[in-house]
Parts: structure tokens; sequence; C-alpha cells
């Protein structure tokens, strides 16, 4: 069974830095694609960045290009966001998502409807 599970969340101060993590177990990853989404109080669950696990390509919403970077370890068990330059507006639970198989199109990285199995989420939290 799938397993994924987050961590690194936590408070800071806008401008700050966190790293969230996420390890996955269960099965083994190669073509399939890792996501990170985020959900703020009251809203819908939006995409962050997405990643195969073979490495390639990398997607990031615009919200958080320039500020957020993807990227997975070489052992290809976890994968990494890290945060730089956060605000606010960031503040949101931040959930890993993995799919099962290949994406036809680059649009599908983008939709949290595409993925399969989803971690329990981590709580980041950013103070002005």
């Amino acid at each position: 069974q799938v397993q994924l599970v987050e961590s690194g969340g936590g408070l800071v101060q806008a401008g700050g830095s966190l790293r969230l993590s996420c390890a996955a177990s269960g099965r083994t990853f190669s073509t399939d694609p890792i996501g990170w989404f985020r959900q703020a109080s009251g809203k819908e669950r939006e995409f962050v960045a997405a990643i195969v696990w073979s490495g390639g390509n990398k997607y990031y919403a615009e919200s958080v290009k320039g500020r957020f970077t993807i990227s997975k370890d070489n052992a290809g068990i976890t994968v990494n966001l890290q945060m730089d330059s956060l605000k606010p507006e960031d503040t949101a639970v931040y959930y890993c998502a993995a799919a099962t198989g290949r994406f036809a199109y680059s649009d599908f990285y983008y939709s949290a409807t595409r993925y399969d199995y989803w971690g329990q989420g981590t709580q980041v939290t950013v103070s002005s």
C-alpha cells in the first residue's frame, strides 16, 4: 500500500524559508508524477509544484515560480519542496500527492484529480 508522509511544516515569518519533505513507500516509483498541493482555510486545494520521480521537467504554479523549488533525493524516495521568500498568502496545509503511470499531457500535472495517493498534509503558517 502506498504511503506518503509529509514533514517540515511550521511557523515562519514573512520572507523566511521552509523545506517540506515527502517520503514515499509501498511501491517503486519511476515515471510517476509526484506533486505538492496546498489548501488554505476556506479555499479549494490548489496546485503548487510537480516533478516526475525519474527527474526531468518540473512544474510550478505562477504564484510560487522563482520562490519554490521541487526536487528529489538521489535514492528517489523523498521529494522536497524548498520554499523561500515566503509570504502570508502561502499559509496553508501542504499535501504531497503521487500518481501511477506517466501523464499523457502536461496539463495533468496541475490537476488534483489526476493524482491517486495523498499524504496527510503539513501545516505551513507565514506570519506578517
